[in-house]
């Protein structure tokens, strides 16, 4: 992969049928400036609709993975993202007249073959990389699929498949260089079992599957009626299976072709992450649904990693996520109500703070002199302060906003908080709606509960508070 970003020196584009659709639909694609990524724009829709091609955006797995905004919606789309990602396309601009990327021969090559024609440009800004520092795990053991992610210096995938199928069997398909791609990846097709067709038919899906874009494997045998029937609901009147396992014999590009359209299908979905990975993927019996769950667990760690690396300027040691300035940075708290010392546990829903109780502490002047006791509504507060740091995960910039509490409910005292103590707050998201969130707080000393209460709190921008000042008079009109 380039170390600086990439895009189209001219456009491409194809006119073909949807696969899942059956509608004529035509595509563009466009080169795109530094860091714009891979956009879908529906220009077919009253208004044209611009769809980020990432996972936020993923609103349909049913075979396919399909991007959506409000009702707008992309079909199939992980065949030209795996070809854009596969051959170094860091930006593109996707213009669509349909509701679904045309299907062509079933796989990604005739998109990989446009890219080649048309040739890429380098452009200035560096290519950004997301690194697998530790390993990341997604099982379904219902469906048996096991991904799973692990720190390598490069990029390698293998897929496995096993559908319990005698003509299948086993398949395993790797990914050790990106310059295989074009080669080893891209000409797979997509596929399905005979037994899917009439099922998927049924669905409303495969309205535009044929011969032509996708391998039908045969993995029982048929009667001629049975054959008779299944390609009556595709308009081919004469369906037969010359030779065990696929289906009118049609001849398989490689021996294990359907693991590598699966690993074709899992790069594509993969592009949803917004750049490439640095790690090696193992995924068995994977497919859009898991891959979508596994991709959106690699989501959230690396935009916690991105939250943390914005605040945190220095290395840190012992579990801190987050020192004091990095909090200073965070919060808008000074002395002497600044009562948090550092975060320990940071995620999606839910953080893990500290604060260091000590007789320093201004309070105790005056609460109280000979029985110095932390005040619980400071408790609260510093609750509270732990709390609003974990609204780093709403918004993109929280240093513009002031986070206001709204509600504190079933605050209990359990012990007294006395100098000396440490105090670890632990808060869990229960709800978050239209930038309000409802969240369990509990405080312990040496893992005894002293507090606990929930805390309802809303955002508020700071550019919508306007402060008004009575104005001062000027030393001349002051003047007798």
């Amino acid at each position: 992969m380039f170390q600086k970003q990439h895009t189209l020196k001219e456009s491409f584009g194809f006119e073909g049928v949807g696969l899942h659709t059956g509608d004529n639909v035509r595509i563009e694609v466009h080169p795109a400036p530094e860091n714009t990524g891979y956009v879908f724009v529906r220009m077919d829709a009253p208004q044209p609709v611009e769809i980020p091609a990432r996972v936020d955006y993923v609103v349909e797995l049913m075979r396919s993975t399909t991007l959506g905004k409000g009702t707008v919606r992309i079909h199939t789309v992980e065949h030209l993202l795996a070809a854009l990602m596969g051959m170094g396309v860091s930006n593109a601009r996707i213009v669509v007249w349909g509701a679904e990327i045309p299907i062509l021969d079933g796989s990604a090559l005739p998109f990989v073959e446009a890219i080649q024609r048309v040739g890429l440009i380098a452009q200035k800004e560096p290519q950004q990389y997301y690194h697998i520092e530790e390993p990341v795990h997604y099982q379904n053991k219902d469906r048996g699929v096991d991904i799973a992610a692990f720190p390598f210096e490069g990029f390698r995938i293998t897929v496995i498949v096993d559908y319990n199928s005698q003509v299948l069997g086993i398949q395993p398909a790797t990914l050790v260089k990106w310059e295989d791609f074009s080669t080893e990846i891209a000409p797979a097709r997509t596929f399905c079992l005979l037994y899917e067709l009439e099922e998927l038919h049924k669905m409303g899906l495969i309205r535009g599957g044929t011969l032509e874009n996708a391998i039908v494997i045969v993995d029982r045998h048929y009667s001629p009626e049975e054959l008779r029937r299944i390609g009556s609901l595709f308009d081919y009147p004469d369906v037969q299976v010359v030779e065990q396992g696929v289906l009118n014999n049609t001849p398989l590009r490689f021996e294990n072709e359907p693991a590598r359209h699966k690993l074709l299908d899992l790069i594509g979905d993969l592009a949803l992450l917004g750049a490439p990975l640095r790690g090696q993927i193992v995924a068995m019996r994977p497919g859009h649904a898991a891959n979508i769950e596994f991709i959106r667990t690699l989501y959230r760690l690396i935009q916690k990693k991105q939250i943390i690396q914005r605040f945190q300027k220095t290395p840190t040691q012992g579990g801190v996520v987050f020192d004091i300035h990095a909090i200073r940075r965070i919060l808008p708290h000074r002395y002497p109500f600044l009562l948090v010392d550092r975060i320990t546990h940071f995620s999606q829903d839910s953080i893990i703070g500290i604060k260091n109780v000590t007789i320093n502490e201004p309070f105790f002047v005056g609460h109280f002199e000979d029985n110095p006791i932390m005040p619980g509504v400071l408790i609260l507060e510093a609750m509270a302060q732990v709390g609003g740091i974990l609204f780093l995960n709403i918004v993109e910039n929280p240093q513009d906003y002031w986070v206001y509490f709204l509600a504190i409910d079933g605050a209990r005292f359990k012990k007294p908080v006395v100098p000396g103590d440490q105090l670890v707050f632990r808060l869990d998201m229960l709800q978050l709606k239209r930038g309000i969130c409802k969240m369990a707080g509990k405080a312990y000393v040496e893992d005894k509960l002293v507090c606990e209460a929930e805390l309802t709190a809303s955002l508020v921008p700071k550019s919508s508070l306007k402060v008004s000042h009575a104005p001062r008079p000027s030393p001349e009109s002051s003047r007798t």
